[in-house]
Parts: structure tokens; sequence; C-alpha cells
């Protein structure tokens, strides 16, 4: 199979989805379904979702991270690279607003904490989601350039499509932010500093 016809094969889902809220109307818990899964197998997956609510984090503040003492992200870097302190990069006002709310709600749950005088920094890109919210990413190239490479990659999406084979409900569970679950071990949180407007 050539690269173009793999590429042809792999689209998007493009079906339409229906959203589902599993909460109240003040206290929203939005899921999306596929709005043509069979309606029986459609009510036993919504009715597993109520059951099961309390599981998933809805927001930041439902999110406790894991203890670190079971587990820490760690930054081993090679001793003779020298930090790097990128420049703010301009900023639209507009999504400089949306990059301040969404610091703010990380600062007041504790996910983030302000940091004098580091010696590395990183600049923010913001992506802007479809419902409007801004996903904060950061150009962390300069750090992983003096860190050592992985030597276990995550597996090729081939992989992961061929395993859903014979399958008869396939779900794209969104991990929420996943990656604040682990915090980033004390002695290498000032290596992840960045700027923001």
């Amino acid at each position: 199979m050539t690269h173009q016809q793999e590429r042809k094969n792999i689209q998007p889902y493009g079906e339409a989805l229906e959203v589902i809220n599993l909460g109240t109307e003040e206290d929203k818990k939005e899921i999306k379904i596929w709005a043509s899964l069979e309606a029986s197998v459609k009510k036993r997956v919504i009715e597993l979702l109520k059951e099961y609510v309390d599981v998933f984090a809805w927001s930041y503040r439902d999110k406790p991270g894991l203890d670190t003492d079971i587990v820490v992200h760690r930054l081993p870097l090679k001793p003779e690279c020298l930090p790097v302190k990128q420049k703010l990069r301009r900023t639209r006002p507009d999504m400089a607003l949306k990059i301040k709310e969404e610091m703010h709600k990380q600062i007041d749950v504790g996910f983030l904490v302000t940091s004098k005088y580091p010696q590395r920094l990183a600049n923010i890109i913001p992506v802007l989601k479809k419902d409007g919210k801004v996903r904060m990413c950061v150009d962390y190239r300069d750090l992983n350039k003096v860190g050592p490479k992985d030597d276990f990659p995550l597996p090729h999406i081939n992989v992961l499509v061929d395993s859903t084979a014979k399958s008869k409900i396939f779900s794209f569970m969104d991990g929420f932010s996943g990656y604040n679950q682990i915090k980033i071990a004390p002695e290498d949180r000032e290596k992840t500093s960045f700027i923001t407007p």
C-alpha cells in the first residue's frame, strides 16, 4: 500500500455526532455519541455512562492527580547543553485574553505556579479548538533537543487501527488533559518554565 493510498483509507469519520448531557442544565457534563448508532446500543451506552458519570473528570477541579510518592515526570538533560530562553512571541489581543483565562484556571487548581528568573523559557502556542476554547501547547522543542531520546516510541497508527478490527463499538474517550495527572518532579519543574503575554 502506498503512502497516498494509506492517507485515503484512514480519514476522520464524517458521520454526525449527537451531544448528550449526562449532568444537569446548571452543571453540564456533555459527551458526543455517533448519531447513527443503533438505538438499543446507544441507550445502553448512555445508561452505562450515567451510572459511572463520577468516574470522569469534567473540569480541572475533578482531577486530584496521582500521588507523587507513586510517580513523577523526570526530565534528565545532557549536562553539556546550555539552557535556552525563547523570546516572547506576539499574540493577538483576543487570543491573549483566552490564554489568560486558561492560565488562571490552571493556577487556581495548582497545576501551574509562577516562576522568577528561570534558566529556560518556552513559548505558548495557542491552538483554537472547535468549541472556541483555547488549548495551550508549549513549544518545548529546545528542551526536547537536550534530553535523551525515547527507546519506546508510541505504536504506529496502523497497529492501533488494526487492533480495533471486529469490534462492534469503538470509543474515542478523550483523556481530559490527562498529562496533568502526573506531576513534574520538584527538581525538574523549572525546566518546564514558559512565558505568556
